[in-house]
């Protein structure tokens, strides 16, 4: 693989993707790079589009030359599907969604023998979902096919959610793509992983979901990185007792996410110097939620920077996640000093340092969340250093070495 390059697929272009881009083009084995959509920051007609479109926009800019990118006729879908989003019709969302992931696939398949031959092609990497009908092509060139698998593999992920839909049978409509995909959408994600010569997994979480007739020599795990360059907060300053407990809950508004287990430790601990924040994007109506829990405060989303000013507004971070890869925000959280409260299933297990950096507690265990939420409450003068134990602790996990694991691991296929 060494005198190789990789071509990397991804229609959305996640924060993951744009970790990994820059370590493969400063390796110098970036050949191309597919997408839905790419901005040029420097544009100047993007200085003169109101601010929401821009930072939209801004989503879609990748810290690499932009020779190295391609971008796709689909892209009018992914407008189509931020307009959808942000109108709160998030069935006809994830229906486009499958609707482009499936025909970005297909285009990039199409495609790849003349960006093979022309880029000097020896690996596809290429994301869950998008990667049947491209992988399928690679075999017939020699190609090597590289899987990266963000969250845990769909069967363990729907036994969880559909026990979660029994848990929690109000909160079902939040769970939507978890325990309804189809069986076609189900069978190409089998196909997709029994085709891989590799599958990179962000966790150990998301590595044991992966059932045993792949070979665990086939798939690495590579944390992925903390954010660099982001504002470090310096101590917080001591809470006296009478001021409120601030406790950030930040993701999708849905049990997936724990957050129903969130409201239920809440109203177990009953206590009025403790305060919910809540940021993220609704699953359901609003008056969903303040049903289930009145007393939250609501933060809708936000540009990147002014979610992290208002992290540095909380005391600590919670999350206790039944389902996902390894959920990004916690790192965010942690380099602003926020120690944790989370649950194995989010993927960040090694970010815990029992009583140091956080707390880690059990899936489905509101009880445990209402008692560690009472800890930091009734012990606030530790806060502060637990804070920067956990900002400390962020900052050993960075892109580059996220990046260059996976490069040393392409290189050995044989």
């Amino acid at each position: 693989m060494n005198e190789k390059k990789i071509l990397v697929t991804n229609p959305f272009g996640n924060t993951f993707v744009r970790g990994l881009l820059p370590s493969l083009e400063n390796a110098g084995v970036l050949g191309k790079y597919l997408t839905l959509m790419a901005t040029n920051s420097d544009s100047k007609l993007l200085q003169l589009l109101p601010k929401g479109i821009k930072s939209e926009l801004l989503r879609r800019t990748f810290p690499i030359d932009a020779d190295k990118i391609e971008t796709s006729r689909l892209q009018i879908f992914d407008v189509v599907r931020k307009v959808l989003n942000k109108m709160g019709l998030h069935s006809k969302n994830y229906e486009l969604v499958e609707y482009i992931n499936k025909n970005f696939d297909k285009q990039v398949a199409e495609k790849l023998k003349d960006v093979s031959l022309k880029e000097n092609i020896g690996a596809v990497y290429a994301y869950e979902d998008t990667a049947y009908n491209t992988f399928i092509k690679a075999k017939t060139l020699g190609l090597k096919c590289v899987y990266d698998l963000p969250i845990a593999y769909w069967a363990h992920g729907r036994k969880l959610l559909t026990e979660e839909a029994e848990r929690y049978p109000n909160w079902s409509i939040t769970l939507k793509g978890g325990i309804d995909d189809s069986q076609e959408k189900l069978d190409r994600k089998i196909k997709e992983i029994k085709l891989a010569d590799l599958t990179i997994v962000p966790s150990t979480f998301v590595k044991d979901s992966i059932p045993n007739w792949i070979p665990r020599d086939k798939i690495l795990i590579s944390p992925f990185g903390t954010p660099e360059n982001l504002p470090i907060l310096k101590a917080h300053p001591l809470k006296k007792k009478k001021e409120k407990l601030r406790v950030l809950f930040v993701g999708s508004m849905g049990q997936r996410k724990g957050l129903a287990d969130l409201f239920t430790a809440m109203k177990l601990l009953n206590n009025s110097n403790v305060e919910l924040v809540v940021l993220g994007s609704l699953l359901a109506p609003m008056k969903f939620y303040r049903n289930e829990y009145a007393d939250f405060t609501y933060e809708p989303g936000r540009p990147h920077h002014e979610v992290l000013e208002l992290m540095r507004t909380c005391d600590v971070f919670c999350l206790p996640s039944i389902i996902e890869g390894r959920a990004l925000v916690m790192q965010e959280a942690m380099s602003q000093g926020l120690p944790l409260i989370i649950t194995p299933n989010t993927g960040g297990s090694d970010l815990i340092i029992d009583s140091e950096t956080g707390f880690l507690v059990p899936i489905r265990a509101p009880e445990e969340i209402a008692n560690k939420i009472k800890w930091f409450s009734d012990n606030r003068e530790k806060i502060a250093e637990m804070g920067k134990k956990a900002q400390k602790h962020a900052m050993n996990y960075t892109w580059k070495s996220y990046g260059q694991k996976i490069i040393n691991e392409i290189n050995n296929l044989a």
